[in-house]
């Protein structure tokens, strides 16, 4: 089967279920698993090269409705009549169902079965623990800085806070994404703050930014120096990936808790293959 992927999250939703051999092309922005490069490389996410994907023959392209503005390549899809599947999932639950999903379009339910077995009784794990805890501090996470946009309610970060026995800052929102202002954020008062600028690698995110910021040293988070730096693919795609970022930051949050990463940071999943 000759698929194609179009989205970084799919890329790694295919590389779960043991697939990435069947993929004959990616978006610009897919970087794992390793068995992808070298493969053609059809431009950003938001303007994929649809004469170039055409040309591929693909069997099924894996789409996306994860960021505004990639309704555009649903519809160039559907102009030529191209085979393909769209995920757009929000929460932990969604993904483990686009697996299998995935594994259903692809003749590959076995596998997928298992995969999300393994899945599930991770997040349990964690969902275990964080029923023990009663004192839950607030996260901000930012997603991007100017606009300032967080993530809301409705959205797999929350679940991710939860699970590492925090709350999100904003999870009262009851949207995947929020824009806010750093007043607003100031006024909360978070006891984390979480940079996952989406699109940005770690590298490039400088958390001296934060001191110009009107009033922010006086934060409880600027104070106790609990500002983090966080790896975009753990924490920003909807994949399986996520679970290394919810072992990531519930080991920062309660270290006393949950399993250090260092030790334990793993993948979750491909460790018990």
């Amino acid at each position: 089967m000759r698929l194609v992927s179009i989205c970084p999250s799919n890329t790694e939703l295919v590389a779960y279920l043991g697939l990435a051999p069947f993929l004959v092309g990616v978006d610009d922005f897919s970087d794992w698993p390793e068995e992808i490069d070298g493969l053609p490389r059809l431009g950003p996410d938001l303007d994929i090269d649809m004469d170039k994907l055409e040309a591929l023959q693909p069997d099924l392209v894996l789409a996306s409705l994860s960021v505004p503005g990639m309704e555009k390549n649903i519809e160039r899809l559907k102009e030529r009549g191209i085979p393909f599947h769209i995920f757009n999932p929000n929460s932990l639950e969604e993904i483990g169902d686009d697996l299998l999903t995935l594994g259903r379009l692809t003749g590959h339910e076995k596998r997928a079965a298992e995969v999300v077995s393994d899945y599930r009784k991770t997040i349990e794990e964690y969902r275990r623990i964080s029923r023990t805890i009663d004192e839950k501090p607030s996260l901000y996470w930012e997603w991007w800085p100017k606009p300032v946009f967080t993530p809301g309610g409705v959205n797999w970060l929350t679940e991710i806070s939860e699970l590492a026995g925090a709350r999100n800052l904003f999870s009262d929102e009851e949207v995947a994404s929020v824009q806010t202002d750093w007043k607003t954020v100031k006024e909360k008062d978070p006891d984390h703050i979480c940079l996952v600028w989406v699109g940005v690698r770690t590298n490039k995110v400088n958390p001296s930014l934060l001191d110009k910021r009107r009033e922010w040293d006086e934060m409880k988070a600027m104070k106790t120096e609990q500002v983090h730096v966080l790896e975009e693919p753990y924490f920003c795609r909807p994949s399986p990936r996520l679970l290394i970022g919810l072992q990531k930051i519930a080991s920062i949050v309660h270290p006393e808790l949950y399993p250090d990463f260092k030790e334990h940071g793993q993948d979750p999943l491909l460790k018990q293959r």
